[in-house]
């Protein structure tokens, strides 16, 4: 699907209106340029939204579990 944007200044920014049935989520976009000229805009994905994304590990891959150590009393 293609459409039609309009392109205006925003300070000494260029900025596009991005029609709404290709709103992105979030609130940034890493922005290339390919060799014919073309931008290519992808969302930024936030930590927590990449570890949602995330398959669990296989029970053979996961780390043995490490046993909580006692706390020692400390005097300064």
């Amino acid at each position: 699907m293609e459409r039609i944007a309009k392109v205006f200044r925003n300070n000494r920014s260029q900025a596009v209106r991005i029609p709404k049935e290709f709103e992105l989520p979030g609130d940034e976009v890493s922005v290339s340029r390919q060799p014919d000229g073309s931008l290519i805009l992808r969302p930024r994905l936030r930590l927590e939204a990449l570890i949602a994304s995330l398959e669990p590990l296989p029970r053979e891959d996961r780390l043995d579990e490490i046993p909580d150590l006692e706390a020692e009393d400390v005097v300064l």
